[in-house]
């Protein structure tokens, strides 16, 4: 039976959306695989890791109904390899599934499509909101590095999505530095709603929303948040636990401001970052009337300096970072000049864009 039949490229891109999710290794092995199901003249397309599910479809030929699992990795491979120009035919038979392509043939084991696990709907009235994909995808990249990676406080594994009203607001921390955005959207709700969103589901997002205007459906849930955007349906579990207190970790009296230009920045403390020490990667930052100096040593002794003029009349403060969490800021976000507030040399710094309340970017001072 032919599941697909027509050019490379109008089943390779659906593919590529859906195996964004698949693990290489899985203790399940039919988590390796995607679902390859025919429903009349459309095959949809389904993956999964059980904490999340991508569904899309292309168009099909026939009004057969058919479905069967197959190693996703594998099937993905063979396309990328054909040509672009390439028509490309997809037929099931018995427990085998073969591709054509030209004088090429691949024949490729499948498994049943009714061992593959599907995420339950999960049941209630969602909370739905509508913005482009333009708009989500760029405030994902502003706090989405400031994520914990594998902290044992699993909640900090993701973004806070908080909604009320026609604001939404997007949080990030690791505990050492923490990133907030906030984005005006139609129709929100009238109560807070709160979703802790799982690292793997904003990173992605942020792969798979395109730099358009197109929209986004964000559905939220108790347990789950949908999104549905192009042809493609994502649907993610939520973290279930209490993110911090975000608003109490802004600082609110900064009296210490500065405004240096973001390359200048940004391109000073890459080269003060070449000295620093690999395991602590700590600059000091010594702001005085009229100048900001960037210094770092490593324990060979070696020391750089870096000075910038910045419009400043107030006391010295001698105050030390880690200098990544600088530069991640400085490389995500778009903007000539950068707002720096600061209160004393054991304070938080608050870093903000001039003019700009939207967005946030707090980090704490480390002892050098």
């Amino acid at each position: 039976m032919i599941l697909y039949q027509g050019p490379r490229d109008s089943f390779l891109v659906p593919l590529q959306a859906v195996c964004g999710i698949v693990e290489k290794r899985h203790t399940l092995p039919i988590l390796s695989n995607v679902l390859l199901e025919k429903q009349g003249e459309r095959l949809m397309l389904l993956a999964t890791d059980i904490e999340m599910q991508i569904r899309t479809s292309t168009q099909s030929v026939g009004v057969d109904q058919a479905a069967a699992t197959v190693a996703a990795r594998k099937l993905q491979d063979i396309l990328r390899s054909l040509p672009e120009s390439a028509e490309v035919s997809l037929t099931l038979d018995e427990r085998r599934l073969q591709l054509r392509a030209g004088k090429s043939r691949f024949n490729l084991q499948t498994l049943p499509a009714e061992d593959y696990p599907r995420m339950a709907e999960a049941s209630g009235k969602p909370t739905t909101l509508k913005l482009t994909q333009k708009q989500f995808r760029r405030q994902l990249a502003l706090v989405q590095y400031a994520m914990a990676q594998q902290d044992i406080r699993y909640y900090l594994n993701g973004m806070l999505l908080v909604v009320q009203g026609n604001e939404m607001k997007l949080v990030a921390t690791d505990g050492h530095r923490l990133a907030y955005v906030s984005e005006a959207v139609a129709d929100g709700p009238a109560e807070r709603i709160e979703a802790i969103l799982p690292r793997k589901t904003v990173v992605e997002l942020a792969r798979q929303l395109a730099d358009n205007d197109d929209v986004l459906e964000i559905s939220l849930l108790p347990t789950q948040a949908r999104f549905n955007f192009g042809n493609i349906e994502f649907v993610s579990k939520l973290i279930d636990g209490k993110f911090p207190d975000f608003e109490r970790v802004i600082p609110q009296h900064q009296g210490k401001i500065i405004n240096v230009g973001h390359t200048l920045l940004q391109q000073a403390l890459q080269r003060a970052a070449i000295l620093t020490n690999e395991k602590f990667r700590g600059v000091r930052l010594v702001l005085s009337p009229g100048s900001l100096k960037i210094l770092s040593n490593n324990a060979e002794n070696e020391e750089a300096q870096e000075e910038i003029e910045v419009e400043y009349g107030g006391e010295t403060i001698d105050i030390g970072f880690n200098v990544n969490y600088l530069l991640d800021v400085l490389n995500y976000v778009a903007s000539e000049q950068i707002e720096i507030r600061l209160a004393d040399s054991n304070s938080s710094a608050l870093i903000m864009l001039p003019g700009n309340e939207n967005f946030k970017y707090v980090v704490m001072p480390m002892r050098i």
